[in-house]
């Protein structure tokens, strides 16, 4: 298996188990799913950017070598994680300052 995808499954497994213990009982599920899907698209298009330019390159034997664009399917793990947690963390940090 490679390096990228056992790292990015540990924090997904986090997400989402978190994910489903505070936030699966809102009704902003529908909204959270509308900013993951315009920051996919963003990542999408910047990293093929990025990649394409040359200023970051990835080894072939780390990586699944499945692509959305030039970019590998494990970077889209990061945007998908801090689309949970951010909000997430900010609701409880919310909630503790009260």
């Amino acid at each position: 298996m490679t390096r990228y995808l056992l790292l990015n499954l540990g924090f997904m497994l986090l997400a989402g188990s978190y994910f489903m213990a505070v936030w699966a009982r809102h009704s902003e599920v529908k909204r959270l799913f509308v900013v993951m899907a315009a920051l996919v698209t963003m990542t999408a298009v910047f990293d093929s950017l990025i990649i394409g330019l040359n200023l970051v390159n990835y080894n072939p034997a780390h990586i699944l070598r499945v692509f959305i664009g030039k970019a590998p399917i494990e970077d889209f793990s990061y945007t998908i994680i801090a689309a949970i947690l951010v909000p997430i963390l900010w609701e409880q940090g919310a909630k503790h300052e009260k």
